[in-house]
């Protein structure tokens, strides 16, 4: 017999909890607002739209299925099942937290505050949770990136993957391309990004309008990634001649590591890194798996 569906709704701490977290009641969070001329409603407010939401969501979620929520901080220690269908209830970012544990399963974007969220991954208002956890068939396949080090250590993301010093300082490593016979290019810079399509909204789409967007964007779906060089140093011993690129479904950047100690993380989620050190090499290009987007 096979299980009934799981609902995974996927939410995170909202900033009025933290707030009261830190300060210990509504009331000296409110003071320590006000102190520098800021209300708390506004961010009260925020906290019941979140609520709300989620009361909404749950509600909707048929009868016959089983339910479980799962805070963002908690996403690492969570076991998800082949048969879950994931809620993000909540922002963009929320979604790029959840899809590198994620193994095919359907995601449903909703979101908790329309018009200042982009509405990029959360595409979907409360309201509409019951006919798409009804008909969850209608799936886009968004592109992913990985990152697999010379140890089997693996990272994947949705928006991009940051590779550098930990604190964005110098990092010392050789750029190597598939397809360059072998060639690297010894390089001192603040670290090298490889993003998605669906990042092209993010931190790629800022590198890419600095260097007069010469390269033309993935979109979410396509099996096409941009990389950048950020801030290379030129020297006798480190070079600039790569910088950006791009790379297709097969190609693969390789760094061999020329530091102490490197990192690689993704989606901005620096807490949750791959670490190298001296001599090791890790190469980034398309993953093999997509998240899938309901709607």
């Amino acid at each position: 017999m096979s299980l009934a569906p799981r609902a995974v709704l996927v939410h995170r701490t909202t900033e009025y909890e933290e707030l009261v977290a830190r300060h210990g009641t509504h009331g000296q969070a409110a003071f320590f607002l006000s102190s520098r001329g800021r209300d708390i409603e506004e961010i009260a407010e925020r906290h019941r739209r979140t609520r709300r939401a989620l009361a909404e969501v749950t509600a909707a979620i048929p009868l016959t299925w089983r339910q479980t929520r799962v805070e963002r901080r908690d996403l690492d220690r969570f076991l998800f099942a082949p048969e879950d269908v994931v809620v993000v209830v909540g922002q963009d970012g929320l979604v790029a937290n959840v899809a590198k544990y994620l193994a095919g399963q359907p995601v449903v974007g909703i979101d908790t505050d329309p018009g200042r969220n982009p509405g990029v991954l959360v595409r979907h208002r409360p309201a509409d949770a019951g006919a798409l956890l009804a008909a969850t068939a209608g799936v886009e396949e968004l592109t992913m990136v990985e990152a697999v080090a010379d140890d089997t250590q693996r990272l994947v993301a949705l928006n991009e993957i940051y590779l550098g010093a930990a604190g964005h300082q110098t990092a010392r490593y050789r750029l190597g391309l598939d397809g360059d016979g072998g060639v690297a290019e010894a390089q001192a810079s603040s670290g090298v990004l490889v993003g998605t399509g669906t990042g092209a909204t993010g931190w790629i789409r800022s590198v890419w309008q600095e260097r007069g967007g010469g390269l033309r964007l993935p979109a979410p779906t396509e099996e096409r990634l941009l990389w950048y060089v950020r801030e290379a140093w030129p020297s006798p011993a480190t070079g600039t001649a790569r910088v950006a690129g791009e790379l297709s479904a097969a190609g693969r950047l390789t760094l061999t590591v020329e530091s102490e100690r490197l990192i690689a993380f993704g989606d901005g989620i620096e807490s949750d890194a791959v670490e190298l050190t001296w001599g090791q090499r890790v190469t980034v290009g398309v993953c093999g798996e997509r998240l899938r987007l309901v709607g």
